[in-house]
């Protein structure tokens, strides 16, 4: 068995997609929609700029053991945000997993967390002295990258492919 099919079974078992989708947990896009041309091509643009942003993490931690090594210290601000980078990344992973899959809470928090993370991501490398210019670098190469994820998220086939669930009715209270 393959090893996607297993990772979904263990995910299924394990209610995963309630944990991280709440409400919508079961909302799932019609399969026509998944297999179209544009939505494969959109979800392969995704997996490519989420490798670029894994490479650009590493990078940054292979620069901060090799500064290390050479006798400079590298602050604990940049351990830290390189660490979280790449920690983000796997989140962001699972979430393109599951989006691929149509589930719709995965889309939105794909989405969400592509415009989030570029804003908080420049506003820290604002902060003057925090990070030396190579992780601004970093960051900013970091930004671009999650820009280009929610770029290709919101695009009018997307959008289309993931349309918002229609709300239940809610249910009224009985009194007494």
């Amino acid at each position: 068995m393959r090893l996607p099919v297993l990772a979904d079974r263990l995910w299924c078992r394990l209610h995963l997609d309630r944990l991280a989708g709440g409400r919508q947990a079961d909302y799932v896009i019609r399969e026509d929609m998944l297999a179209h041309p544009d939505t494969v091509r959109s979800f392969r643009w995704i997996r490519w700029l989420l490798v670029a942003e894994t490479a650009v993490g590493l990078a940054a931690i292979v620069v901060a053991v090799l500064l290390t090594r050479a006798g400079e210290t590298v602050a604990w601000a940049v351990w830290f945000r390189a660490t979280v980078v790449l920690l983000i990344t796997l989140t962001l992973y699972v979430f393109a997993w599951r989006a691929q899959l149509g589930y719709y809470w995965a889309y939105q928090r794909l989405r969400l967390f592509s415009r989030i993370f570029p804003v908080v991501t420049l506003v820290v490398a604002a902060i003057p002295g925090l990070y030396p210019f190579w992780m601004v670098i970093e960051q900013i190469l970091f930004s671009l990258l999650m820009i280009g994820i929610g770029d290709v998220l919101t695009s009018d086939h997307m959008r289309t492919t993931f349309p918002k669930p229609a709300r239940a009715p809610r249910r009224e209270r009985s009194a007494g």
